[in-house]
């Protein structure tokens, strides 16, 4: 497991952050002279071969060249792959006479525009050739990483200082960062063995309670009173692209780590989510819909669990929200908005509650052809077998 962390470069002076820029600005210009080479050739190399890397006209040494090149390709490479993936199984489709989901995968192809990445965002990825870390010395910082072999015959020491997250993770530290004007990120090397002991709980992800957990625990307001539902209606309020904006997505995302980490998973040995997918796709939703991030919530439960040895599994969607946890009856009409009331026995709970212990079970999968039959607006029993 790759884990990462950035430590701050604001304890340079100016003439060494002056060259750290220069260096990042330079590199990002010849990473985006490669991607306008690379991006007509349908198989671009990993390394690039002389007759490509001469024709760039930089101060940059032959490594940080020979190293922006591997970046570009893998840019231009990875941008492409959800493509090609389409074509290839679009191809497989028509080969097998599928034709009716193929002209569907046709259409997906035809919509998808790839268009030539940009490198605004992209950061130099440098290995252990440009690098020195230096963690043991007498001066008041914690660190030294000093940068050589850059170009111009370029040598930047930069000081930083150990954060509380840097200091938690208790992994390998790779020889290699990642590099911007701001921040150095630092890659850690962990191996987590999986528990092998410990209960099986069902979570489920909801937009008014961001987690509700088959053993009782919720996510709960902040200790300024803010939940998911205020701040996903807060921005909801604000214009996209304003700095308002912003500060209101950084909101959430705090929020969504602050909660997810009070979650007790000391005796779970494996967190059971729901496979959700195209939650908005041929429907139109309100704005405050559109912020309710899912795959955020997901993508921080899958990095803690990793961490600390959970496994993950999902389960279909299909009438765990409706199914009576107590009796196992399922009907539409059961759920309310936050009540949950079975129709049959009288049972109450809290929905997203009593949707998450209906994860954790494991109950025989219903197909296709019993959704369509919508037998949950009659009602039927839905309990495992045996």
């Amino acid at each position: 497991m790759i884990r990462s962390s950035k430590l701050s470069t604001k304890f340079s002076n100016t003439v060494k952050k002056e060259s750290l820029f220069e260096f990042i600005d330079e590199y990002k210009r010849v990473v985006e002279f490669f991607i306008d080479i690379l991006w007509d050739q349908d198989n671009p190399s990993k390394l690039l071969p002389k007759e490509i890397t001469n024709q760039v006209e930089t101060w940059l040494s032959a490594r940080a060249i020979q190293c922006a090149g591997k970046q570009a390709s893998g840019i231009v490479r990875g941008t492409k792959k959800k493509q090609k993936q389409r074509i290839f199984i679009y191809n497989k489709l028509l080969e097998s006479n599928h034709i009716k989901q193929a002209k569907r995968l046709k259409k997906v192809i035809d919509k998808a525009q790839v268009s030539k990445p940009s490198v605004d965002q992209m950061n130099p990825e440098l290995d252990s050739r440009f690098i020195k870390f230096d963690f043991d010395n007498d001066t008041s910082f914690d660190g030294w990483i000093t940068f050589t072999c850059l170009g111009n015959k370029i040598k930047i020491e930069i000081p930083v200082k150990k954060t509380k997250h840097f200091n938690s993770l208790n992994g390998t530290l790779k020889l290699g960062v990642r590099l911007n004007k701001k921040n150095i990120t630092f890659m850690f090397d962990e191996v987590v063995e999986p528990k092998t002991s410990g209960n099986t709980i069902g979570l489920d992800i909801g937009i008014t309670t961001l987690a509700s957990c088959s053993d009782g625990q919720v996510t709960k307001q902040d200790n300024h009173n803010w939940d998911l539902n205020l701040i996903n209606k807060k921005l909801s309020r604000k214009k996209k692209g304003s700095q308002g904006f912003r500060k209101a997505q950084t909101h959430r995302t705090n929020y969504v780590n602050w909660s997810i980490n009070k979650i007790n998973f000391d005796n779970v040995k494996e967190l059971r989510l729901e496979n959700i997918k195209d939650i908005r796709r041929g429907c139109k939703s309100s704005r405050y819909l559109n912020h309710w991030t899912y795959t955020e919530i997901k993508g921080k439960l899958e990095r803690t669990c990793e961490k600390l040895g959970v496994q993950v599994s999902y389960v279909s969607p299909t009438y765990t929200s409706q199914r009576c946890s107590s009796c196992g009856w399922v009907r539409k009409s059961n759920r309310k908005g936050k009540l949950f009331k079975c129709d049959k026995c009288g049972f109450t709970h809290d929905s997203d509650l009593n949707a998450s212990k209906n994860i954790a079970l494991s109950l025989p999968a219903i197909g296709r052809k019993e959704r369509q039959q919508q037998l949950n607006r009659t009602g039927f029993y839905w309990n495992a077998v045996g």
